[in-house]
Order: structure tokens, then sequence, then C-alpha cells
């Protein structure tokens, strides 16, 4: 359900959303991606930066090419991402991305006439690679910190020590490394109640 409000009180806090529901807690954890700057702001805490779009598009091997690869590759990073890597998907298909695109708003559509930059970034570990093998696959949208331009920053947690509501705990900017690490924010987040 979309939230409409959100509202301090002595016992915790209070959502309301668009459908007429209303929750009342003791505690919130918020993780909102692309809202959270704005969610938070509902309760009047200014996080002092403003989400921004990050997208990246992924390709995958074609099909009848894909035997040849069953390990992850991790080039160096670049700014704003971990480069265009190889991953595989739980069929065993191979991925690569995302590449780095600041957005103005989620688009989640894939240019096919991308791949050429995608072919100039593999070949540098994977020379080899041959024209034709790419397909245009899937594109997310990542929330960033920062903006273009600026020192990358990696996500962050605030607690009541950060923002002075009682019970609320937000978490900003989790993309892949802060899915990777799920279970060691969990447990951050919830100590910070």
């Amino acid at each position: 359900a979309e939230v409409s409000a959100l509202k301090e009180h002595a016992a915790g806090v209070v959502v309301h959303t668009r459908q007429g529901q209303e929750f009342e807690g003791a505690t919130l954890i918020s993780c909102s991606g692309l809202m959270a700057d704005r969610l938070v702001k509902m309760l009047g805490v200014e996080p002092g930066f403003i989400i921004c779009p990050f997208r990246g598009e992924y390709f995958r091997l074609a099909s009848e090419h894909n035997q040849i690869v069953n390990h992850l590759i991790y080039p160096i990073p670049e700014p704003g991402g971990l480069g265009v890597h190889l991953t595989l998907d739980l069929g065993g298909q191979a991925r690569f991305g995302p590449d780095v695109e600041w957005i103005e708003r989620p688009d989640y559509g894939v240019d096919p006439a991308r791949a050429e930059r995608f072919y100039t970034a593999i070949r540098h570990w994977w020379p080899g690679l041959e024209d034709g093998r790419l397909q245009p696959a899937y594109a997310g949208v990542r929330p960033k910190i920062v903006g273009p331009g600026e020192v990358d920053a990696d996500f962050r947690i605030d607690g009541p020590a950060a923002h002075g509501v009682p019970g609320l705990v937000h978490l900003y900017g989790i993309e892949s490394p802060g899915l990777t690490a799920a279970l060691a924010i969990g447990a951050r987040a919830a100590a910070m109640c």
C-alpha cells in the first residue's frame, strides 16, 4: 500500500496509506528505496541529501554460447558502480552488467544499442567475446545517496540518535552490496530500535 502520511505519536509512529489504512507501532524500520528521502520527510526529518536514481542495464549471453561460462567475474569498479561484471542466474544463464547511467526518473527499458558499450567493457577481461553474443536482458534502478560527479558513498542507517524520532530506523541507498549484507543490516537496524 502506498504511504500517504507518517505521524509521530507518544508510543511510536502511525503509518497512513492512500487506501485509508492506518498502522500504529512502537517501531518502524523503513527501507523504501527510491522514495526513502521523501518518506522520512513526512515525519519532518531532513536527511540532508536527495535520493538519486541510478540505472543499470544488463545483457545476457545468447543461450547457444552459455555453456562456456561457469564462474563469476568482477572487474575493477568504476565510478558509481561495480563495473560491467558477469554473474550467473539460478538457471545458470550468464548476465553482464550493470552499466552506469544517472536518470531523472525510473526507466526499466533496455536499449539494444548499448550492447556496444558492453562489448567494449567485457573485452577488457574477455578479449575473445565475439560480436552477436549479447542480447538485452533487463534494467534496474538503484537508489544512490549522492548525485552525479559526487564522491561515491555507501548506504546509511539512521536511528533515533540521528534524527530524534523514537522507534524509527531509516535505511537509505540500500542497493546490491546492502542486499548481500541483508542479515547484518537487519541485526544493526534491530539493535537501533
